[in-house]
């Protein structure tokens, strides 16, 4: 099909058919109009968003995608940021950063980082591109579905925003003791975090799905009750178990002439209240404690009322789903703040910073929230009010 242009064959495959699709929160069939330019597709019982058409959608995504990796390349080989304090001078790359977590016996910590800010966002862009620069020359990627399965499965792991907020909170922490300069790898990777959030938005899976000619299935995952309350349950329970040392036991260890200054998450966002830094307090505290705390709390409320097959109040429900999938990766700000001041604060006997047993803990309360709410079927809040399979209803 080389003398076909992907425009044509994406108008062809995204306009002019429609099709049937199961929405995946509430297992509603819903029959999809065609769609014109910036047009979105609505469930009409629980107002999800099942697909929203964007013309000329995989140009850009190919341009965006390669922009967005060279960006992140250029951020690897130059300084990202440096320390100097009493005649003291030190510096930090991502990679470097990376191998002074684990230099500290924090191994774990580094490959977090690396997945949720090098590796899994690369991977993603990659994904894109290995789908789309084919169809663009006429050829078909092999394993497509699973490709766009994978990728779609990865995205709530890719945390480069994130990151780059926890920078801005270390080098607010650091600026009363010491002077901080920014290097061309943190402006390289700031532009990547740019221009990788604005390919996601033309990325959208039913509309890849079409225009890689992949079956759209009306089938879903049978529902499994009793598996779905049953592992939620048990990923919430681990996650007030990790939640209690995640509190108690300190984030990280200042070290300043030999003396040890042990930090707990409350204790930082105190400390930079005490600061005047009033708004970053105010970060620190609703990332750290007030959304791992609703999060587990909501969840919690949810799971139950399935269990119990409550039939009321599904819109809210659907809504309060709909933000803990939301917010609940923002918590690991604090993990990457605690990753950062120990890759640049490093010097001797006059000022160190090391991670504490908290910081684990409270990256794994993190990933046992975002994984309970991934195993948390949206679909059993409606199971008791309608048929599963729902009814055929035009937009």
């Amino acid at each position: 099909m080389p003398s076909e242009t992907i425009d044509t064959i994406e108008t062809r495959t995204t306009i002019s058919k429609q099709h049937t699709m199961l929405c995946h929160e509430c297992h509603y069939l819903v029959k999809l109009p065609a769609l014109t330019h910036k047009q979105a597709a609505v469930c009409p019982r629980c107002g999800l968003q099942l697909t929203v058409y964007h013309q000329h959608a995989s140009q850009r995504i190919i341009a965006l995608a390669i922009t967005s990796l060279i960006f992140l390349l250029a951020s690897l080989p130059f300084e990202f940021l440096s320390f100097s304090t009493s005649g003291q001078y030190e510096s930090i790359d991502i990679l470097g950063s990376l191998w002074v977590l684990v230099e500290k016996d924090y191994g774990l910590l580094a490959l977090v980082q690396a997945l949720a800010i090098l590796i899994l966002p690369a991977f993603v862009l990659i994904s894109l591109l290995y789908l789309l620069v084919p169809l663009s020359l006429g050829m078909r990627p092999t394993k497509a579905d699973w490709v766009i399965k994978t990728l779609f499965n990865l995205l709530p792991w890719t945390m480069a925003e994130i990151f780059l907020i926890g920078v801005l909170v270390s080098l607010i922490k650091i600026l009363s003791i010491a002077d901080i300069e920014l290097g061309l790898s943190f402006y390289a990777y700031l532009l990547f975090t740019i221009f990788m959030t604005i390919t996601l938005l033309y990325v959208d899976k039913y509309q890849l799905k079409l225009l890689l000619k992949i079956e759209i299935k009306e089938e879903q995952a049978p529902i499994n009750p009793s598996r779905s309350i049953q592992t939620t349950w048990a990923l919430l329970f681990t996650s007030v178990l990790l939640f209690i040392p995640a509190n108690i036991l300190p984030i990280m260890h200042t070290s300043v002439l030999g003396s040890d200054d042990p930090s707990t998450i409350l204790g930082g966002v105190i400390l930079l209240w005490e600061m005047d830094s009033y708004p970053i307090a105010m970060v620190i505290f609703i990332a750290s404690v007030f959304i791992p705390v609703a999060k587990i709390v909501i969840l919690c409320w949810l799971n139950y009322s399935v269990q119990s097959k409550q039939q009321h109040a599904n819109n809210e429900r659907i809504f309060w789903y709909r933000i803990t999938e939301f917010v609940g990766r923002w918590s690991m700000i604090d993990v990457f703040v605690v990753a950062v001041l120990v890759s640049l604060i490093q010097l001797g006997n006059i000022i160190n910073v090391l991670p504490g047993h908290a910081a684990l803990a409270f990256c794994g309360v993190v990933i046992c929230t975002m994984l309970a709410a991934m195993s948390f079927d949206s679909r059993l809040i409606w199971v008791d009010t309608e048929k599963l399979t729902g009814g055929e209803k035009p937009l």
